[in-house]
């Protein structure tokens, strides 16, 4: 499709068996060098494996330092999730409206406190949802997290803070994060203002909305638009980041 219809289809990004990390990486080599690929997609967890198990490590590294293409992270998650240790299942779809959003901050986090971008500084990883939790909950990722450890006594934390070199809320704003929150024109000022323009890119989750994909289009549109932003944010947020991040 890509091929045939260029003009609407400038580019795509591959989807990898993370449950074979070395079939992963064949499937990255083949997508990427042969067919073209700009970048991949994975999920918040792999079988409930966090993403910053050493296993996953050779899939980040590969992407930053071979193809310095972005990752493209959605949240996975289900109903059999419980939002509480005595229940079996999530009731009231409370795993998607706000479970998504916990996990991509959770993966976030562990993205940040295993050092992954100090051992990576190129990585770049574009998360769904604007960053979910994080930018709303700015101070207190990062005034609460300059005292990492002083909740904990049974891991020494508090080292690895002192270890890390910089603030952990530097590296939370190390992520590029797209502007599929269904045009909420609050929110996106406020990704705005943690990440930085030069840090956010359209994204609208079409067709997922109660009109089959119009819907956030349109809203998204209108929140920015809303927002007054400069002719020089307005083209990095539509195309120039993603331009420069996908080297078109």
């Amino acid at each position: 499709i890509v091929a045939k219809y260029p003009d609407q289809f400038p580019a795509f990004v591959a989807s990898l068996p993370m449950n074979n990390v070395p079939a992963a990486l064949e499937e990255m080599d083949r997508a990427i060098g042969q067919l073209g690929a700009k970048g991949i997609q994975i999920f918040t967890n792999v079988n409930g494996r966090p993403l910053d198990d050493p296993e996953y490590y050779p899939i980040f590294e590969r992407m930053a330092k071979k193809y310095d293409l972005p990752i493209w992270v959605h949240p996975s998650r289900t109903a059999k999730w419980p939002d509480y240790p005595t229940e079996q299942k999530s009731k009231y779809e409370i795993w998607w409206l706000f479970g998504w959003p916990y996990e991509t901050s959770a993966f976030m986090a562990r993205m940040v406190f295993s050092q992954m971008f100090e051992k990576l500084p190129n990585l770049k990883i574009i998360t769904h949802h604007l960053g979910a939790m994080v930018p709303f909950l700015s101070h207190r990722v990062g005034y609460g997290m300059d005292q990492f450890g002083s909740r904990t006594a049974d891991e020494d934390y508090e080292g690895l803070r002192k270890r890390m070199k910089k603030r952990p809320v530097d590296f939370f704003k190390m992520f590029y994060n797209d502007t599929s929150i269904n045009g909420w024109a609050s929110g996106i000022r406020c990704g705005l203002d943690f990440f930085g323009s030069q840090k956010v890119l359209f994204g609208s989750d079409c067709p997922f909305d109660p009109e089959g994909g119009p819907l956030f289009i349109r809203e998204t549109f209108k929140a920015i638009d809303q927002l007054k932003l400069s002719k020089d944010d307005r083209r990095r947020i539509y195309f120039g980041n993603a331009k420069r991040l996908l080297k078109l």
